[in-house]
This record gives structure tokens, sequence and C-alpha cells, in this order.
């Protein structure tokens, strides 16, 4: 059980530095605009300062606040753990990453950066030790509403989108990419990354994975 256990926590680990370098490759390229909540993000941190690392830790805070009051609570460490490194790791990687001037760069770096974003994703979900802030609040919301989680989830990112743009934030043919092609990715990006951690971590004790 040891053996699973730090598997267990690698995997997720290794999943939200990965999802964060994602989400900062797609930054870079953000002429063709960036996912929803980073539109967000971005407009946050032209209007009122701090970084895009740090309002995505404030904004992760904020959800993770409402999402313990609607369910009566607490999260699990999982949760928490990805709300603050992945703020972290995007402000480093977006620190470490260069600048791409020209617009081959931009679409280069940004397509990469959403295929990242979802084996980030597979990578980080996979383990089973907690969902992000925003996908807590997107799985309460498909409870309490009693809609499917693609109406949910299009629900939050079109709201957030909007608001993001309202404060500056670049909204582009790459945030309707993100919206509707990451899911897909995740689709088959996921079975995989489980697949490996089955196989990483002893098949009779992976399973336990996906019993709980």
């Amino acid at each position: 059980m040891r053996k699973i256990f730090v598997w267990r926590w690698t995997f997720f680990i290794v999943g939200v530095i990965v999802l964060s370098l994602g989400i900062t490759m797609t930054i870079k390229g953000q002429r063709l605009g960036v996912g929803p909540w980073d539109v967000l993000h971005i407009g946050l941190s032209r209007h009122f300062g701090l970084t895009i690392g740090t309002w995505s830790i404030i904004s992760g805070l904020t959800l993770i606040t409402l999402t313990s009051i609607m369910m009566k609570q607490w999260p699990k460490l999982g949760t928490w753990l990805n709300m603050l490194l992945l703020g972290l790791f995007i402000d480093f990687f977006n620190w470490i990453l260069p600048e791409f001037e020209t617009m081959t760069g931009q679409v280069i770096i940004f397509t990469l950066g959403v295929i990242v974003m979802s084996y980030g994703v597979g990578i980080y979900v996979a383990p089973n030790v907690g969902a992000g802030p925003r996908d807590s609040l997107m799985l309460i919301l498909v409870d309490k509403l009693g809609i499917s989680m693609k109406k949910v989830r299009t629900m939050n990112e079109v709201i957030v989108g909007f608001a993001g743009w309202l404060l500056g934030g670049p909204v582009g043919i790459g945030t309707v990419i993100i919206a509707f092609l990451l899911g897909q990715i995740v689709h088959y990006a996921l079975p995989q990354c489980r697949k490996l951690l089955l196989k990483l971590a002893g098949e009779e004790d992976g399973q336990v994975l996906f019993t709980k």
C-alpha cells in the first residue's frame, strides 16, 4: 500500500506541474486567446496588479471557500495543493519561458500548450486524490442543479471568460479551442495516464484507485 501511496502523490504533483506548464505555454501564445479562467486571471492582473499565478491562487481560494460552505465540509488535501502549486508554478514557468514575438511562434507554443495542459489534467486526475477548486465547484453544481457536466462546465467558462474579457483579458479563437478541445484530448489522455499509474503501482494495488 505504501507503493501505491507514493505513486498516487507523485502522479498528482507531477500532473499539477505539467498542467501549470501547459497553461503558461498558452499564455505565451495569448495573441490567439487563452482559456476562460486564464482570461480572468490575466484581466485581474492587468487591472489590479499582482501576478497571474497569484490571481489563480486567490480565485482558487475563493472557490474552495464557496464549495466548503455549500458542502459544509473541508475539501481534500489534493484540492488545497492544486490551488497553491498551480499558481506558484504558473508564475515560475512564466518567468523562465521566453516570449514569442512572431505569430508562428505564438501558434506553435499555444498548440503545444493545449496538448501539455490536457496531459497535465490526465496525470493529476488519475490518482484520485482530490479535484482542483474549479472542478470541485463544477461537480457540486452538477449535483445541486441536476444538469449535465457539459452544460455546467460551459456555463462556468462563459461567465468567467466574459468577466475576464471585461477586465481586458485576451479572448480569441484560442479561448474557444481550449473550451471545446481540451476535454476531448483529456478524454484520451486520462485512460492512458491511469493505465501507466496502474502499471507502475502494480495492477492489483492500483485497482484501489478506481474502487474508492
